[in-house]
């Protein structure tokens, strides 16, 4: 046992020294080659039997606890990497059949057998004296014993025991969550609060729909149903539950993924699924109304297959009930409920609309549908159908999509649409367009490349195009009638990486939200978030809308989420801050030719960013996977946030996925607070110069090397992952939080998630895990999430952060829930499951409805 041991330990401790000296080369952590040359001594010892090794090892726990402590304090999640596998090898160092065999070995004495003599010879030559017995010369094994000192033995349990004490000692610890108490009016009174513009007839969005992917073209995920409650939200249950029939395919690309929120108008829902299918399903039942296929097709090019929503106009009507409106059509048989209609292909001719539903497609097109029947709207553009890529500078097929719901503001619908990031520097552009809401035709245009021309150009002329490669605006966009603007949250011109290109009205929009006048398309004003933005940190949130209570009275404010972590408050009249925006100095860093940096960077005032990372934060499942990533961060360039992309490779932290993302925030306009999920993911970038490039594939999405086709350089980014595939930073990687949106305090700020989906055992380790999707808040004080890379639904006290509600559910919920009131008044939440094919969560098509427990 003692050989076995030996040799694995010595297995553990090779690459411990060998990996430690060259982290120690760049000015790394010495522990490392001290643990391997302390593990190789005690590995040699064990081999000898002797107790040296265990006094050895006693000293290497030791120290081992004095330098984990030092470096990470006490908590667990970073003590249990440092010392796990230490302790591991000492708990088996005590093991009986190890221990009994310490100093065991056989020891000689001379002795002589009787029947032989041992002659001697006087010295002073007398007679020679012969011994009444004698023994002869040879060896004999004496009584087997333990020669050891057993205080060795107790000396190592004894550290054993303390290193053990001190790590799960530090589980009572909690030095990563904020703990506190939003101080909030649940009053069950009627809401007064402003909840969003009314809808096209003249109606307010009544109190249990929910009429745009917000609820409303305010953006605030909040709903005045109090219903649910804290108090009875535990007794939610499924209600029901529907598959979609659309799944991911084996050619399709690898970020297909469920991102949608339903609609609810009427008694009907209207979602979309990954391949843009539009649903109307039954609110009472999820029976299927009818289903809308525009057959996108499969296309590698596209870098997501993903749909987040689909638009409503309420025409000059009341909302339609789509349960009443299917059954008088069947009643004339003409009915098209539950039956899927194509694109393309027709059972019936398209239909004049009064209402009718929008849904922007990943093959660039623009559909208006009948609302009660799934039918193209005869009305508009060609039989119900937009070509989004008039117009367009270049056209390749897949490199422009929209993802995201339109706006629908007065009589116009406003698409915008997503350009692959760092494919091809000659790519469509990024143009914001406003469509009548009933023909189709094209009234203003809005391209950051030329932003002060914003006269519609000639659909049909193919010499009228628009700027190459222009910021694009991916994300949802929110829109205030009565101030007569829409506001668009901005990306970035490819390449990302690379700034040469851009022109300055590019730099003047990207990485910003823009206020648009409804009726002209210009720009009002804009607030930039990253200068000169080299790190694809464009502006991927949703902004919301609120009149906020502040020192200098009722504001109408705009609050807007960013990759980096800040939440900037601004007046959403004016684009003045309310909350305070300040510059700091950014690094210079390593530079490629023709490149420069911005100097300075902006901040805001309320902001989750995180620490800078220093050695110490790394992290990994075993010593030495986390030896591995103090390497790669000790090699990595990295001066704080917004260090440059470079040859070398860059570290870039808050990454690429975000500290915020497309879920944005859900904010209580009653109070003034917004609940998140701040995700903290470090990413790695780098410039490869053309030439050097090779036969590495390129273009499989955003991770991984892309192109650029036409620049000097590709870039490969990715997360920063250790060789065993977890985050190399230490965990929490996900949180929940919520913050006074009046002061900018930050209430709470608490973990949130376990790796039992994540790790190869179904282990509920409250980590604190990454996730995508956004939150909801309802006037009962509960927000719903579920956007975690965990199959769980939960429900939280939006005062603390409590976990009030967690339920399992069949697959990733990468998507904003929603909740409304069906036909007996019943509260319901909806939640669409079906997983994202980049995050890696169990890939789905469900369809789940909760309500309270009779």
């Amino acid at each position: 046992m003692q050989k076995f041991l030996a040799i694995l330990m010595a297995l553990f401790a090779l690459p411990l020294l060998i990996g430690g000296g060259y982290l120690l080369s760049l000015g790394g952590s010495p522990y490392y080659v001290i643990a391997g040359i302390m593990m190789l001594l005690t590995a040699w010892l064990l081999l000898k039997r002797h107790w040296g090794a265990y006094a050895l090892y006693s000293l290497f726990i030791i120290g081992s606890v004095i330098w984990a402590v030092w470096e990470a304090g006490f908590y667990w999640w970073a003590l249990a990497t440092r010392l796990g596998f230490p302790l591991i090898f000492g708990l088996l160092m005590l093991l009986p059949w190890v221990a009994k065999k310490m100093g065991d070995h056989k020891s000689k004495i001379l002795t002589a057998p009787a029947g032989n003599t041992l002659h001697t010879t006087s010295s002073t030559g007398g007679a020679q004296v012969q011994p009444p017995v004698s023994q002869p010369l040879t060896s004999a094994p004496a009584d087997t014993h333990n020669t050891g000192n057993p205080l060795y033995y107790w000396g190592l349990l004894a550290s054993v025991v303390a290193g053990a004490a001190v790590s799960f000692g530090s589980m009572a610890n909690n030095p990563t969550d904020k703990l506190g108490r939003l101080d909030l009016n649940t009053s069950t009174s009627d809401t007064t609060a402003n909840l969003g513009d009314a809808l096209s007839n003249g109606q307010q969005t009544p109190e249990g729909d929910w009429s745009a992917y917000g609820r409303t073209d305010y953006g605030q995920r909040y709903s005045p149903l109090s219903q649910i409650n804290t108090e009875n939200v535990k007794n939610l249950e499924v209600a029901w539950q529907i598959q979609t029939g659309d799944v991911k395919g084996p050619k399709d690309i690898g970020e297909t993924t469920y991102q949608a929120t339903p609609l609810k108008i009427g008694n009907a829902l209207y979602l979309c699924t990954p391949h843009n299918w539009v649903m109307a399903l039954d609110a009472d039942t999820g029976e299927s109304l009818w289903t809308f296929d525009p057959k996108v097709g499969e296309n590698q090019k596209r870098q997501h297959q993903t749909c987040r929503g689909v638009s409503f106009y309420a025409g000059s009507q009341s909302p339609v009930n789509a349960i009443q409106a299917s059954a008088a059509t069947s009643a004339n048989n003409t009915t098209l409920t539950a039956q899927k209609i194509e694109g393309n292909t027709f059972n019936n001719a398209p239909v004049q609309c009064d209402a009718r539903i929008f849904i922007p497609t990943s093959d660039a097109k623009l559909y208006a549908l009948n609302p009660e029947t799934g039918q193209r709207c005869a009305d508009f553009g060609d039989n119900g159908a937009l070509d989004l890529m008039h117009n367009m500078p270049f056209k390749q097929a897949g490199f422009y999509y929209s993802t995201s719901p339109p706006v629908v503001a007065g009589n116009l619908v406003i698409v915008a649409g997503a350009v692959n990031d760092n494919y091809d520097i000659n790519s469509p552009s990024g143009v914001i367009r406003a469509y009548d809401v009933r023909t189709g035709e094209l009234k203003w245009n809005w391209d950051s490349g030329n932003p002060q021309q914003t006269a519609p150009l000639d659909v049909n002329d193919p010499n009228q195009v628009y700027k190459t490669s222009s910021p694009n605006s991916w994300s949802i966009a929110t829109a205030d009638e009565k101030l007569g603007l829409a506001y668009f949250p901005m990306g970035n011109r490819t390449p990302d990486q690379l700034g040469v290109y851009r022109t300055p009205e590019e730099e003047k929009y990207a990485t910003s939200v823009v206020a648009l006048d409804l009726k002209t398309g210009q720009a009002r004003w804009v607030q930039q978030f990253v200068h000169h933005d080299l790190w694809d940190m464009d502006t991927p949130a949703q902004p919301t809308l609120l009149d906020l209570k502040t020192d200098k009275g009722v504001q109408p404010a705009l609050v807007v989420p960013t990759k980096q972590g800040d939440v900037y408050v601004l007046n959403r009249a004016t684009g003045e801050p309310i909350l305070p925006i300040k510059e700091r100095p950014a690094p210079q860093g390593d530079l490629i030719a023709g490149e420069h940096a911005a100097p300075t960077q902006p901040y805001s005032a309320l902001s989750f960013e995180p620490k800078r990372l220093t050695e110490k934060d790394m992290w990994g499942a075993s010593l030495i996977d986390q030896m591995m990533c103090r390497i790669e961060f000790n090699k990595l360039n990295y001066e704080g946030r917004y260090t440059p992309p470079s040859l070398n490779g860059t570290l870039v932290y808050p990454g690429n996925f975000g500290t915020f993302n497309w879920g944005s925030l859900a904010v209580d306009p009653e109070n003034g607070v917004m609940f998140g999920m701040p995700t903290y993911l470090a990413f790695t970038s780098k410039l490869i110069p053309k030439h050097s490039l090779g036969d590495v594939e390129t273009n499989k999405g955003e991770q991984g090397v892309n192109a650029n086709e036409g620049a000097d350089y590709a870039v490969e980014m990715g997360p920063f992952l250790s060789p065993l595939g977890v985050p190399c930073q230490q965990p929490p990687w996900g949180t929940i939080a919520a913050a006074n949106l009046s002061t900018g305090d930050i209430a709470y700020q608490r973990k949130n998630g376990t790796v039992q989906d994540l790790s190869p055992l179904p282990l509920k380790f409250e980590l604190g895990v990454p996730g995508i999707g956004g939150p909801i808040i309802t006037k009962g004080g509960v927000a719903f999430l579920s956007a975690a890379t965990e199959n769980n639904f939960r429900a939280y006290d939006l005062a603390t952060g409590d976990v009030l509600w967690n339920q399992r559910i069949p697959a990733g919920g990468q998507a904003t829930p929603m909740t409304y009131l069906n036909s007996k008044g019943e509260q319901m939440v909806v939640l669409v499951a079906g997983g994202h094919g980049s995050v890696g969560t169990k890939i789905g098509d469900y369809v789940i409805a909760y309500k309270l427990a009779k």
